[in-house]
């Protein structure tokens, strides 16, 4: 957000019932014979020399014809004196948003260019407005908390930790989402690519991220990388915007193990949950559902390393790195997979297969979008 520095606002501006008051007062007029030969009511004329009402345009035309002043001065002047009161109210609510804006980690989202690099707190509080598309901080808390516009934002973050970095998080994915101009989803031609998809995830090419992007918008799916923020453990998210789903990604623990059961996790709420569902990985809300988060768990699991395939390779034990390399060729995935699932259910401890684990860093990687 561009803050205007040099923009003019002078320290005032008075009602135009000030300089009615004057011109009446010229004329030898008063309020009551004014109303008569303007066919107003008086309460309605001694409230505009108040300053308590506002000359409407009906009004300043009737003004010229008796004060032989242009309807336009009496307009100009109210809309002057409207738009100066206004920004007296933008400042108190620029003033009372201080310290909701102290609660973002606003250093860290400007290293990352979501928000202007500044100092001054009024200015951050205006960079978080941009930044979030509103108006105050209550709109903020109405989106996020309230869920005032429940079609769009599903889910309340009121009870979870570090709500602000969060919502920062998930914004950051919905701007940028919002510039691409995507093809219509096409649920069909996603589970036709979930193979290609695997395929991708066993080989893990240099270009694996953006194969995966290419694949997914083909089929109208919006696959993003967003980095973390302090306190915002989020792995990845799964919502619709509009008709568009968006899988949104942190790479958190930079491995390619926990990346691919993240992202295949999202994409199994897209296929089993659709458009009412949001997901957020690792971040507990009161809309969670446990059973669609465990249904996704398992459909991740079936494309990574599945049960069967899991059981197959204990019975074969003890193993070997190499057998564990054929058990990742016959089953077309990647032995991080394999090794990972290991880990998590501490079937192995955890130095054991470090080896086979490919670490991944998504900042340095290019997306396939430009933005």
């Amino acid at each position: 957000m561009a803050i205007k520095k040099n923009e003019y606002l002078p320290e005032s501006v008075s009602h135009p019932g000030l300089t009615l008051i004057e011109k009446l007062k010229e004329l030898g007029m008063g309020n009551k014979e004014f109303s008569v030969r303007v066919s107003k009511p008086e309460k309605t004329i001694t409230a505009v020399t108040r300053g308590d009402s506002s000359i409407t345009a009906e009004m300043a035309v009737k003004f010229e014809d008796v004060l032989k002043i242009p309807a336009s001065f009496w307009l100009s002047r109210q809309r002057r004196f409207d738009e100066y009161q206004a920004r007296i109210k933008r400042q108190e609510d620029v003033k009372n948003a201080i310290e909701w804006a102290k609660g973002f980690p606003y250093a860290k989202m400007a290293s990352f260019g979501w928000v202007q690099t500044t100092r001054k707190i009024e200015e951050k509080v205006l960079a978080l407005f941009d930044f979030f598309g509103v108006s105050d901080h209550n709109a903020w808390k109405s989106y996020y908390y309230d869920q005032e516009l429940k079609v769009s934002f599903r889910i309340s973050l009121a009870h979870t930790n570090e709500s602000m970095a969060v919502s920062a998080w998930l914004r950051e994915g919905e701007r940028k989402a919002k510039t691409l101009d995507t093809p219509v989803f096409n649920s069909t031609l996603l589970k036709d690519s979930l193979s290609k998809i695997k395929s991708i995830m066993a080989n893990h090419p240099e270009s694996f991220f953006q194969d995966l992007q290419k694949i997914c918008f083909n089929a109208g799916v919006i696959v993003l990388y967003t980095p973390c923020l302090p306190k915002a453990p989020v792995h990845g998210s799964t919502r619709w915007l509009g008709n568009t789903p968006l899988v949104q990604l942190s790479a958190r623990y930079k491995t390619n193990d926990r990346f691919w059961f993240t992202f295949f996790h999202e994409i199994g709420h897209i296929i089993l949950h659709g458009k009412k569902y949001i997901s957020i990985e690792n971040i507990e809300y009161n809309d969670q559902d446990l059973v669609k988060e465990r249904e996704a768990d398992d459909f991740a699991i079936k494309y990574t390393f599945s049960e069967e395939q899991e059981e197959e390779v204990i019975n074969s034990t003890p193993l070997s790195s190499e057998d564990i390399l054929n058990f990742a060729k016959k089953f077309n995935t990647h032995p991080a997979l394999i090794i990972g699932r290991f880990h998590k259910k501490e079937l192995i401890h955890y130095s054991v297969g470090r080896e086979f684990i490919e670490s991944i860093d998504l900042e340095k990687t290019n997306s396939i979008y430009n933005i």
